[in-house]
């Protein structure tokens, strides 16, 4: 997978499973239509932005190395994104949320390198690298906000989904797609939309990733800054949004202060947010996350824990307050008066201390499961963890002895010890088995035909947590996506589109200044009528080389498309406007 990127200290840090999302910037295939599409948008957007963006935007353009004129080649950004300690990676449209998150932990950016359609060039619900170059990657450069998100990813990767939640994801994925995608179908689009509609009312009670990815989105993604009455953008989806920037300063968008509540408000992604949330300031946020965090099983463990991760059907962990971990995929828990007796996992299982597989303990040992109880035994009051040497064998627990262990939920272990295994500070986590025999009333957990039992030590489970302990004992890279960004063939007018733009590009860059833009014109009126982006780009040109008379067949024609296409109005006011005021400025 290297050869997808260039390589650099933070990127070789990344664990093998996240480089399957990676995928070439193959910055070759930006076309001129392209680039005038980032430079409009750009361009915009550092105009009205400089008035409501959070001071770290502009700050962070310069430090981060992203140009106004050009597509951002995501090695160059590299070379200067790890100055402030992260980097940048190509993936291709919505990627797994824990994936997303995990790559956050690493310091690393996560960029959508398609770019948008010049019919969206507004907003458009895929994720593209206007918004997350453009709208992302300046924010970074602020010290305490970039803590927030790495955090934001090391916990938010643990959060456990529902199995309802991938459903949605690749629905959502899709969704994205086809809306972005050219010639789709207005009635496919609206079964994609539908069945989005459809997943996300019938959700049942959210899981934490749902949870938490409201969390992403009301600040991440939509977030203000400042005070409730004089916000500042800081969200990269409103900071790469030219239109949805500005309507949420107006007061149709409803700004509420943010807290913890804002982990309960759902959102819709295909349209402009209702309502956002203002955070004082970016400290705020990650009091705000740590505590959410503290409602995670990551951080609570218990019954619920292990439940969570039953009905997410994926794999997770959990661990035991001796510190063992266990990864698996969790089908089944034994319970008393609301506490975890025992549980059980359901195929390859890993068992690990410390995020460190245990020697002799990875899936080749444990291919088909494994079982174990939780808790004290019955009738005595010293934790088996916290026996010394001398109390262990005092209860026989010993190797080479043959014991009966009955704890306190009902589960019985009888067996002959073999060894067990310790943690650092001497406790024992782990005790091996042979001839054994698990029961639960009259159900039989293990047989000893089954070979050797290893019985996990813990008085309670202290977290639960997506994934493995030790990303080493599974093989994850397994990721296989339902939808693919759709790239389709581009027709003789599109490419004769492109040529009139990378003429103009050419001309503005000095790389030949021989084109004839009149003669430019002329073609995009007759073969071009209702394109109206190259004819601003036209206009500045006529405008910094004071021909009036070119400027004004210019202003003329994109009259002419204002009254053919009304809805084109207010970009091309915008455009003009701002090429305006540079004149007069420069």
């Amino acid at each position: 997978m290297s050869h997808l990127f260039e390589s650099n200290e933070i990127l070789q840090k990344l664990p093998k499973h996240l480089k399957q999302f990676i995928k070439p910037q193959n910055y070759e295939d930006y076309s001129s239509i392209d680039q005038a599409v980032w430079r409009y948008v750009m361009r915009k957007n550092v105009d009205f932005l400089s008035r409501v963006a959070h001071s770290s935007y502009l700050d962070g353009l310069k430090q981060t190395g992203i140009s106004v004129d050009s597509i951002p080649n995501m090695y160059g950004m590299n070379r200067i994104l790890k100055d402030i300690g992260w980097a940048a990676v190509a993936v291709d449209g919505f990627i797994p949320p824990n994936a997303f998150m995990e790559f956050q932990a690493y310091n690393i950016l996560v960029i959508a390198s398609d770019i948008r359609q010049l019919e969206h060039i507004e907003y458009t619900p895929a994720p593209d690298i206007i918004h997350e170059g453009a709208g992302h990657a300046p924010i970074i450069a602020n010290p305490e906000y970039a803590e927030y998100l790495r955090r934001f990813g090391e916990i938010g990767c643990k959060a456990i989904s529902s199995a309802k939640d991938y459903e949605l994801y690749e629905a959502v994925r899709y969704l994205s797609i086809i809306k972005e995608a050219p010639n789709s179908l207005e009635a496919d689009i609206a079964s994609a939309e539908k069945k989005v509609e459809d997943l996300q009312q019938n959700m049942g009670i959210p899981s934490e990733m749902a949870l938490i990815r409201n969390l992403h989105w009301w600040t991440v993604e939509y977030g203000l800054i400042g005070t409730i009455e004089n916000p500042k953008i800081y969200g990269a989806g409103l900071l790469s949004s030219i239109g949805e920037s500005a309507w949420c300063m107006t007061n149709d968008v409803k700004k509420l202060p943010y807290n913890i509540n804002a982990t309960y408000k759902d959102f819709d992604i295909t349209k402009p947010q209702p309502q956002l949330y203002v955070t004082p300031d970016f400290a705020h946020l990650s009091l705000i996350l740590e505590e959410f965090a503290n409602t995670m099983a990551l951080r609570t463990g218990g019954l619920s824990g292990v439940n969570k991760l039953i009905e997410s059907n994926a794999l997770g962990t959990i661990e035991l307050s001796t510190g063992l971990q266990i990864s698996g995929v969790f089908n089944t828990v034994i319970e008393t008066e609301g506490k975890p007796i025992y549980m059980q996992t359901l195929g390859k299982t890993a068992l690990a201390y410390r995020e460190k597989e245990l020697v002799g303990h990875g899936t080749d040992t444990h291919k088909d499961g494994f079982g174990s109880p939780i808790g004290n035994l019955k009738g005595i009051n010293l934790a088996i963890e916290d026996m010394s040497p001398r109390d262990l064998a005092a209860y026989n627990i010993y190797e080479e002895r043959t014991v009966n262990l009955e704890f306190e939920g009902g589960i019985k272990v009888s067996g002959e010890i073999i060894t067990g295994k310790r943690n650092l500070q001497g406790k024992i986590i782990l005790i091996s088995f042979k001839n054994c025999t698990v029961t639960y009333n009259e159900t039989v957990l293990f047989k000893p035909e089954w070979g050797i039992y290893d019985m996990a030590v813990g008085k309670n489970i202290v977290s639960a947590f997506s994934g493995p302990a030790d990303l080493n004992s599974f093989d994850l890279i397994t990721h296989k996506t339902s939808s693919k960004t759709i790239h389709v063939k581009k027709t003789k007018e599109r490419l004769d589109l492109e040529i009139l733009y990378q003429q103009v590009r050419d001309y503005r860059e000095d790389k030949n200044r021989t084109i004839s833009r009149t003669k430019v014109l002329e073609q995009l009126i007759e073969k071009h009528p209702n394109d109206w982006l190259l004819a601003i780009e036209l206009y500045e040109l006529a405008q910094i080389g004071n021909e009036a008379e070119l400027s004004k067949k210019i202003l003329n024609h994109l009259d002419a498309i204002k009254q053919n296409k009304p809805e084109f109005g207010r970009l091309i006011d915008d455009g003009l406007n701002i090429i305006n005021k540079e004149t007069i400025s420069g």
